[in-house]
């Protein structure tokens, strides 16, 4: 499967912004999908994810009330909403898919197939 994240950019602090990450190849109902974050000089770090019904959703605490995963299998996208955004939220953000549909993992290594990640700026 390919994944292509996009709909980062530069935004103030107080924003939104909505990815998507658009899947190609094998099913895509078939995956859980996770997004995750990486800033420069930390590890990357977990920030939400969604089973492959939809059915069950977690948050990292850091994001939590303020961003929403969601997914259109009928589409093969996934999407993040991310509102009041904070300068300490700037990262490239990447989605993944894991096989195990119905896991709640914020493990990357439960992750078998990862997008090229799109990059989100919020300024202060």
């Amino acid at each position: 499967v390919q994944l292509q994240a996009s709909g980062g950019g530069l935004v103030q602090a107080g924003g939104s912004l909505r990815l998507s990450c658009a899947a190609s190849g094998r099913s895509f109902s078939s995956y859980a999908m996770g997004w995750f974050r990486q800033s420069p000089g930390k590890e990357r770090e977990f920030v939400a994810v969604i089973t492959w019904g939809g059915g069950s959703t977690r948050y990292a605490d850091s994001v939590k009330g303020r961003f929403t995963i969601s997914r259109d299998n009928a589409k093969n996208t996934v999407y993040l909403q991310m509102n009041v955004l904070k300068p300490e939220d700037t990262a490239i953000y990447y989605c993944a898919a894991n096989l195990a549909r119905s896991a709640i993992s914020l493990n990357s290594y439960d992750y078998a197939y990862w997008g090229q990640g799109t990059q989100v700026t919020v300024s202060s």
